[in-house]
């Protein structure tokens, strides 16, 4: 008779434990330490949103551990199909999408309704790093402009949602594959210029481009106001620029050790609107201070430091292309959210990963995440 003995559990989950980057796991941890503290602060008398939060959290994780098991070359293999189906989806989304408040961003598929937009947040820099790696060796201008192309089509249809948050996330994801694959300083630095031009003019012309008979090209009514609203909120404090003083008054008063948990006055007395999603940062500041922000970002900046060294080893170009768009897109969700909260930056619907409400975008950073662990394990396994 054979006995057949069973290896211990440790031995049958090391093969899927094994190759895990520990150090981006441990600030993707400590993030979601603070996150999970900073919501039951915000949101334990709003609902369900703190152990909604949780659930979305754990989900997310679930995500990115089985994501990171995925070699990046079959990934690669769903980029042309993940992008049309994205684009696909805009285009009925655009065609028969339910509207809300204005915007046509959600799409009805009967038992539920969907966010087609987010889908591109990983779909397109997904295409332009597969378009790159075949281009790899032959790289002409037509392939940067076929690039651009295949980056401002699913742009436009989420902007005229309209979306601009969502939009710039997905431009911003895009851009990054571009300059990674080697798009010449000689385009970057004028781009730069002429926006540093723009904002410079904008902010000195403020008085006559925000008269309410002034009509902006290209830009809706809503981003006018939300821009005019940055340039000057206190000219509609209990309006359009409520959002931004009562932001600007919660960081400020948590001074540099903040008022305690759960102690925000702003936060709890609720003057902070959106105060478990877009503006949780500044229920955070209030409560957990200067110290508090400070110890928030060097979780942040210890997770994009690790995805660069992540990408910069990284293999092969698809791989290091992927790498490098993810992580300065974490940075790109995090500077724009902190911007805007602060009063820097005109206010978008950008939450900010692991502390923000939303299940949708926390699937989003999981899957994110996982394709980052998945990068870095082939690293590993490339040099042993």
């Amino acid at each position: 008779m054979t006995v057949i003995e069973r290896p211990p559990l440790l031995s049958r989950l090391r093969p899927w434990l094994s190759g895990f980057d520990i150090p981006l796991l441990l600030a993707v941890l400590w993030l979601c330490g603070w996150g999970l503290l900073c919501m039951y602060s915000a949101g334990y008398d709003n609902g369900t949103r703190f152990p909604d939060h949780a659930r979305n959290m754990v989900l997310a994780l679930g995500l990115m551990f089985i994501v990171a098991q995925v070699p990046p070359q079959k990934l690669m293999a769903i980029a042309i199909p993940l992008y049309t189906l994205g684009v696909l989806l805009l285009v009925a989304t655009a065609l028969f999408g339910v509207t809300k408040k204005g915007a046509t961003r959600w799409l009805s598929i009967g038992i539920t309704q969907i966010q087609p937009s987010e889908l591109l947040k990983l779909a397109t820099p997904l295409m332009l790093a597969w378009w790159f790696q075949k281009r790899e060796g032959i790289l002409r201008w037509p392939d940067f402009i076929a690039a651009f192309g295949l980056l401002l089509l699913p742009f436009l249809l989420i902007a005229k949602q309209p979306d601009l948050g969502t939009g710039i996330l997905v431009l911003a994801a895009g851009l990054y594959v571009i300059f990674f694959a080697g798009l010449p300083w000689k385009l970057i630095v004028p781009a730069f210029v002429i926006g540093a031009a723009a904002a410079t003019a904008l902010v000195l012309s403020e008085d006559k481009i925000c008269e309410p008979d002034v009509t902006w090209p290209v830009l809706k009514e809503y981003q006018k106001h939300r821009i005019c609203t940055l340039l000057d909120p206190s000219k509609d404090p209990l309006g359009k620029g409520f959002h931004i003083i009562q932001g600007e008054i919660a960081i400020g008063s948590g001074g540099t050790t903040g008022k305690g948990f759960m102690k925000g006055t702003q936060t709890h007395l609720e003057f902070i609107p959106e105060r478990t999603t877009d503006f949780i940062f500044a229920a955070f500041g209030e409560e957990f201070g200067l110290f508090g922000a400070l110890a928030l970002l060097v979780g942040f900046t210890a997770l994009i430091l690790r995805g660069l060294m992540i990408a910069s080893d990284a293999p092969t170009l698809f791989t290091r292309l992927m790498a490098g768009a993810v992580t300065l897109s974490f940075f790109t969700y995090v500077f724009v959210n902190m911007g805007m909260v602060s009063g820097i930056l005109p206010v978008v619907g950008v939450p900010l990963p692991f502390i923000s409400y939303g299940g949708t975008a926390m699937v989003t950073l999981g899957l994110s995440l996982g394709l980052l662990l998945s990068i870095a394990r082939v690293r590993k396994l490339v040099k042993t």
